[in-house]
């Protein structure tokens, strides 16, 4: 579980983040969602560490980050699997070696174990038979299982997805979503992920906050997004007349 306490975040004189108090719990995935702007980013930016908040906690199954020094940060980074908006593969490097990437960097095993490693991991994305491939020899989607097999490699507690559907048609966004919940739940891990997606928000979105201008608004889940009395969250997530009309009907026949 990742808990967070009272975040703000400024840069020089603006408040990008304010006061943000928020529970992300094992096992589920839970969705930051809001407009471009909104601070999301830099939410997340604040939870991985790539930024300091300017005040509050985070706490990672009760260790607070920010308080840790150098090594301890260290070690608790090791502890975490990243999912960029782009696939962010080598392109020198075979899917097998991507996949071996943190392994080589972290782990102690012996060669053999490493590549036994990640072949599992390959093989839990259905992904074995293109090992050998380059990136650029792969689809877009194979790219993103691809970084999520080296996402897993270290067995992490921590899982965080930047815009993982990025580029990736409807059907191949499903596949995406789905590997990602099934892996969180099979693995036990605090899954965060960062999302324009409706269909994400929808399909996998167990715990959902809605930033809007650096403050989070709501907090529900998918089943609570049709019915929501937030007008902002409203606003953002039916903001097509197709949704809107969608919802109307959800709201007609819920009555």
């Amino acid at each position: 579980m990742i808990e967070l306490h009272n975040i703000h975040k400024s840069f020089e004189d603006k408040d990008v983040l304010k006061d943000i108090t928020a529970r992300f719990d094992t096992g589920k995935t839970n969705l930051i969602i809001g407009q471009s702007g909104s601070g999301k980013t830099v939410l997340m930016k604040c939870i991985v560490g790539l930024l300091r908040p300017t005040s509050g906690e985070i706490l990672y199954d009760g260790r607070d980050f920010v308080s840790m020094g150098k090594k301890e940060r260290m070690l608790l980074r090791r502890e975490m699997g990243m999912i960029f908006q782009s696939a962010a593969l080598f392109d020198s490097m075979t899917v097998l070696e991507n996949v071996m990437f943190p392994l080589d960097m972290f782990s102690s095993d012996n060669l053999n174990e490493r590549i036994r490693r990640a072949r599992q991991c390959l093989d839990r994305v259905n992904l074995l038979e293109a090992q050998k491939k380059y990136p650029d020899e792969i689809s877009g989607g194979m790219q993103k299982r691809v970084a999520i097999a080296r996402a897993i490699a270290l067995n992490p507690r921590y899982l965080f997805c930047d815009e993982p559907n990025s580029g990736l048609d409807p059907k191949t966004s499903l596949v995406i979503d789905d590997l990602i919940h099934s892996i969180t739940q099979e693995y036990q891990m605090t899954t965060i992920i960062n999302t324009h997606d409706m269909n994400s928000v929808m399909g996998i979105g167990e715990s959902i906050i809605f930033i809007k201008e650096g403050r989070q608004e709501w907090r529900g889940d998918s089943s609570q997004v049709m019915g929501s009395d937030c007008q902002a969250l409203i606003d953002f997530i039916f903001a097509s007349e197709l949704l809107r009309k969608a919802r109307t009907a959800y709201l007609r026949t819920s009555n």
